[in-house]
């Protein structure tokens, strides 16, 4: 059977350009391995994507009873969330916007098929 488990981390507090650089890097690897991967990387993005990999792999094992080793990053996208905007003021009366973005974390872990 082919099973597809997801989990969604929403409204990460990084621009989504920061997370993809994360993602690209464990696109496609075991569970274990990107998670031994992500525990090593120096990025901040490392620590939330690590946490949606770590809830999806959870919820193939609790809700499908599948096992950890077998499961694969089938796909993983990193989405723009809302933008907050803040303001600061500047000199002469200007207005310096500033610009908090955010992200949501997509992951789809599958099963590896036995050759």
């Amino acid at each position: 059977m082919d099973f597809e488990v997801r989990a969604v981390g929403k409204y990460i507090q990084m621009s989504a350009q920061k997370v993809r650089l994360v993602i690209d890097e464990v696109r496609g690897k075991s569970v274990e391995e990107a998670l031994i991967l992500l525990r090593f990387t120096l990025k901040a993005a490392a620590k939330p994507v690590a946490k949606v990999i770590n809830s999806a792999a959870a919820n193939a094992e609790e809700n499908f009873g599948l096992s950890r080793e077998d499961l694969y990053i089938a796909r993983i996208t990193a989405d723009e969330a809302p933008t907050r905007r803040w303001r600061r003021f500047g000199a002469r009366g200007r207005f310096k916007p500033i610009l908090k973005r955010g992200s949501h974390v997509t992951v789809i872990l599958s099963e590896r098929e036995e050759a």
